[in-house]
């Protein structure tokens, strides 16, 4: 097993992301686990949900580098979850995108490095994908840090993944709505035909193993997932948890908003390879564009597509059959 009796490093550990990852990591048998967070009531009920000594909880903020730097000490693996995610409170607060986001995303790298981490893992989102708002433009930035620092070292491999909206993560869409049913019995969209693509927690985590373990340093790791229509989704969910008399709102788009999002630019197509030709679903990665002194083996010739929301729309049956999985409905 890859990480039995290793140190391992999540900041933002406590969210969802953080949570279900550390689940799997358990069964590997790692030596300890550190989950470094800034809010300590999720810290509290993490650590009474879990109960397990090989848990070391950390308070911290990534935008504190020696706080970083203390906790870090001695650790094989790092995930970087820690982000600010609401689309809204970065356009907002645009100073505080940037400092968690970018100044952060810079500070793990730096303090990685210094420790001599062996593989590194940037947790990215499709909003990176020509950014309409300042979230996916501090993510972007995010994710040419995290390749550009494999320039720096050979002991780290500094690698991304990037995935679309995770379906029942803390702070999403599938949480929103079902708290709108429950407590207004009436539910906003901003329109009606707004495409997003979506996978489960477990789905998102199958990713971030693949990518630790294939990755080489310096690749964008994406899976190749289903889009549905926002509208199916809180139909979906108003059957489970409203009823006849459940409203929905359209209220147009917002600041920053796109009606359909891409997992992959135009611009890299021209660096998309397979990432392992016996996967289904595939998956993919983008190499980069710097020299990062890496082999990435052989590559062959085959010409791929854009992998855009619209192009890989699934029908509302699908979707149920994925919230069932994640255990929202």
């Amino acid at each position: 097993m890859m990480f039995e009796q290793k140190r391992i490093f999540i900041s933002g550990g406590t969210g969802s992301w953080g949570q279900e990852l550390t689940k799997q990591l358990l069964k590997q048998n790692p030596e300890h686990v550190i989950i470094y967070s800034r809010c300590e009531e999720n810290q509290v009920n993490m650590q009474r949900e879990f109960a397990d000594d090989r848990l070391n909880f950390v308070i911290g903020d990534v935008r504190d580098k020696e706080a970083l730097y203390d906790a870090m000490y001695g650790v094989d693996y790092v995930f970087h979850a820690a982000a600010l995610k609401h689309v809204p409170i970065c356009e907002n607060q645009v100073s505080e995108a940037i400092k968690t986001n970018i100044d952060g995303t810079r500070n793990i790298i730096d303090c990685s490095i210094k420790h001599k981490v062996k593989k590194f893992i940037n947790i990215s989102t499709d909003k990176v994908v020509d950014p309409a708002n300042l979230y996916g433009l501090t993510k972007s930035i995010a994710e040419k840090l995290t390749i550009q620092a494999n320039c720096q070292t050979k002991d780290t491999d500094f690698i991304i993944t990037r995935t679309g909206n995770v379906l029942g993560s803390n702070g999403s869409i599938v949480p929103y709505v079902i708290d709108q049913i429950i407590t207004k019995n009436e539910v906003k969209i901003t329109d009606k035909n707004m495409v997003r693509f979506f996978l489960t927690l477990n789905q998102a985590i199958e990713l971030l193993f693949f990518a630790i373990e294939n990755g080489r340093g310096g690749e964008i790791f994406v899976r190749d997932i289903p889009a549905f229509y926002v509208l199916d989704l809180i139909e979906l969910l108003i059957e489970n948890y409203g009823d006849k008399n459940t409203k929905i709102e359209i209220s147009g788009i917002r600041e920053g908003e796109k009606v359909n999002e891409s997992l992959i630019s135009e611009y890299e197509v021209k660096s998309m390879a397979a990432a392992d030709y016996n996967l289904v679903p595939e998956y993919f990665k983008i190499l980069p564009q710097l020299k990062t002194g890496r082999n990435y083996g052989l590559i062959n010739g085959t010409k791929y597509d854009r992998i855009i929301s619209e192009d890989r729309i699934e029908s509302k049956e699908i979707l149920k059959q994925l919230l069932k999985e994640g255990g929202l409905i």
